[in-house]
């Protein structure tokens, strides 16, 4: 007889013990007579506990796996997280019957009898479940006491996110004001420049007809009466072109006091202006700070997305554990990185490229080489600023994973992942980076050959189209912005001028091909204009121009690194143009900021992913959900530009 059933038998729930609260178990099935796993790892919660076993529920529980559990075909290995526990409980159980309660989205009941358990822990769990049941009432009280406080807690957040608000606010309205006060500039001047080059052609004018008069003055003799009514004419056309003249020359004169005027008014507004970008810089700052998990040291990479809410994006973690360094806070940078260093979830030596925050399980199981090659970029570079190897030894462990991949391309190129076909760009970029740094940490010259392999392969499938500089990756001449300003980070304006590539062509065509100037509504509901670059060229995509915040801070941060490299050689004037674009496309940045999203925010500061949600990238994936979600990338990649850091070089 089957025993599926909607509900376990009266006498089976009078076993265990009714919980106010659920235990997270991870689970998987086994095979009855041996540990071989029929299963991938799964989530469960706990519904009720005994003392021989538990009643676990599960969501979405795979239909394959179904029939296993109703015909008992399986066993369960558990993995039980009591809360305040470092480390989770092990246990193997048999099934004794399982309930269905939402056959529609696959949602279960199924009751366990403990196979093999330690005995202390399962005294732990039972009483555990026993003081939650006897402290309900004083928690109760508790509950109201802490609900008077956080009613108390909510008006003082309300006070702050009011204030941090009018921060933000301030900040663009300073921006709004020099931008209409430098057009008043460019106005002023052009002015000038028409009055000058007129008052250049008056004298001219003058004189050509002084030559004239003296010529005709020397005739006088010859042609008296025609000469004097003819230097009579000459000398009234020199006198009005003379009054002429001084009208533009006091006209000139009351320019050049109009632009005095407006430029100590951009003074004063640039000098209010850097105090309130340091202000909403460390707003930034303090939204990055606020976010990072306590127990699992993670950072969640989107706030305002619902589909991505408690996700910790790997790549994420790299920027925010480096942002952290540049703060000098090398505490928060190490709890990021210590959870790489526990026993959590990975396949083949590589990391799973999304955790949850809250636990540290994965949130999806795709294996990419790009961010795991970003935390070793980020454990090289911790230590570098620290002395500390701490991470050293996992970052080789990266770095190893990394070159098995790379022995199976004979160009010794870096696929996007050891179960993917593609070949990236991007991926290429960060391994060439994180080789070379590997190599100067460690002398070892594995890295060495390692990073050269890389710049080949690059050289020979990415960088061998005159008309597209850089293509997207292996076959593929699709342009990606991040390319082109990855590669004056990562490889550097000398070295690719070494390899017969030009660093400045590079940066007119990303400039040109990807930047867009679009129209960004605030959520105050305030519209302003936003210069910056798109994901790919706007032209290519139906939905119009769209400004990413992470893109254009990599950007802008590419523009610094050129004109450091030409004040090096001792070009200023080619250095300056490249100082000012990257001066011009961070202060657009600063129009994008906004007041956190969420209640847990209290109003700092952070940047949107794009100027757009759900927008096509036109690389196969959107931006967040939400017109106003707070981006970890975007936000730690704009620091990055401000403060001239360079994530790709040791520096």
């Amino acid at each position: 007889m089957s025993i599926f059933k909607k509900l376990p038998p009266e006498s089976e729930r009078r076993k265990y013990m009714r919980l106010d609260t659920v235990f997270p178990v991870q689970f998987r099935l086994l095979s009855l007579q041996a540990e071989t796993p029929l299963s991938e790892w799964l989530q469960g919660f706990t519904n009720d506990i005994g003392k021989g076993g538990l009643c676990l529920k599960v969501n979405n529980l795979p239909s394959n796996l179904i029939e296993l559990i109703q015909n008992k075909q399986a066993r369960l290995s558990l993995e039980i997280d009591i809360p305040l526990r470092a480390t989770p409980i092990n246990a193997s159980a048999k099934i004794s019957w399982i309930g269905e309660i939402d056959k529609a989205s696959n949602k279960y009941l199924i009751g366990l009898n403990y196979e093999q358990i330690n005995n202390d822990d399962n005294k732990g769990i039972i009483n555990y479940g026993r003081v939650r049941r006897s402290v309900f009432p004083v928690m109760a009280a508790l509950v109201i006491i802490f609900g008077l406080g956080l009613g108390a807690n909510t008006y003082l957040n309300y006070k702050l996110v009011k204030g941090n608000q009018a921060l933000v606010g301030e900040l663009v309205g300073i921006l709004q004001e020099s931008t209409i006060a430098k057009d008043k500039i460019k106005q002023i001047s052009k002015d000038k420049e028409d009055a000058q080059l007129k008052i250049q052609s008056l004298e001219v004018r003058i004189k050509s007809i002084d030559e004239e008069r003296q010529g005709l003055a020397e005739k006088v003799k010859a042609e008296e009466r025609k000469a004097v009514q003819k230097i009579g004419e000459l000398n009234f056309m020199v006198d009005q072109l003379s009054k002429e003249k001084t009208q533009l020359q006091e006209g000139l004169i009351h320019s050049q006091q109009k632009e005095n005027t407006v430029a100590e008014q951009l003074l004063r507004l640039d000098e209010k202006k850097i105090v309130l970008e340091k202000a909403n810089l460390d707003k930034m700052y303090k939204w990055l700070l606020i976010h990072q998990n306590p127990r699992t040291g993670l950072v969640m990479s989107f706030e305002g997305d619902a589909d991505v809410s408690n996700w910790a994006f790997i790549y994420d973690q790299s920027l925010v554990s480096q942002v952290y360094m540049i703060f000098s806070d090398f505490e928060r940078a190490r709890k990021v990185l210590d959870f790489f260093t526990r026993k959590i979830k990975k396949s083949g030596g590589l990391f799973f490229n999304a955790y949850y925050t809250n636990d540290g399980s994965p949130a999806e199981y795709t294996l990419h080489c790009g961010p795991n090659i970003w935390l070793g970029i980020a454990m090289a570079q911790y230590t570098k600023k620290t002395n500390d190897n701490k991470y050293l030894g996992l970052a080789e462990d990266i770095a190893r994973s990394i070159m098995e991949i790379q022995k199976e391309d004979k160009d010794g190129g870096i696929r996007g992942g050891p179960n993917v076909t593609w070949y990236a760009a991007e991926h290429n970029l960060d391994a060439y980076s994180f080789f070379d740094m590997l190599h100067k940490l460690t002398g070892k010259e594995i890295y060495l050959t390692a990073r050269d392999k890389v710049l080949s392969w690059l050289m020979l499938h990415t960088y061998d189209r005159p008309d597209v500089p850089i293509m997207r990756g292996k076959g593929d001449s699709t342009i990606a912005t991040d390319t082109y300003a990855w590669s004056i980070a990562a490889i550097g304006p000398q070295k690719l001028e070494e390899l017969g590539m030009n660093p400045d062509k590079i940066m007119e065509f990303a400039e040109e091909a990807c930047g867009v100037e679009v129209s960004f509504v605030r959520p105050e509901g305030q519209t302003v204009k936003i210069k910056g670059f798109d994901f790919a060229p706007q032209k290519h995509l139906s939905r119009g121009g769209v400004v990413s915040s992470e893109w254009t801070a990599q950007m802008t941060l590419s523009f610094k690194i050129m004109a450091g490299y030409y004040n090096k050689k001792n070009m200023p004037a080619k250095s300056r143009v490249y100082e000012t674009k990257a001066n011009e496309y961070l202060e657009q940045l600063w129009n994008m900021i906004i007041s956190s999203p969420s209640p847990s925010g209290q109003g700092e500061g952070c940047l949107p992913y794009a100027t757009l949600d759900s927008a096509d990238t036109g690389h196969g994936w959107f931006t967040p959900k939400g017109k106003y979600t707070g981006s970890v990338s975007g936000t730690s990649y704009t620091l990055f530009a401000y403060n001239n850091f360079n994530p790709l070089q040791l520096e």
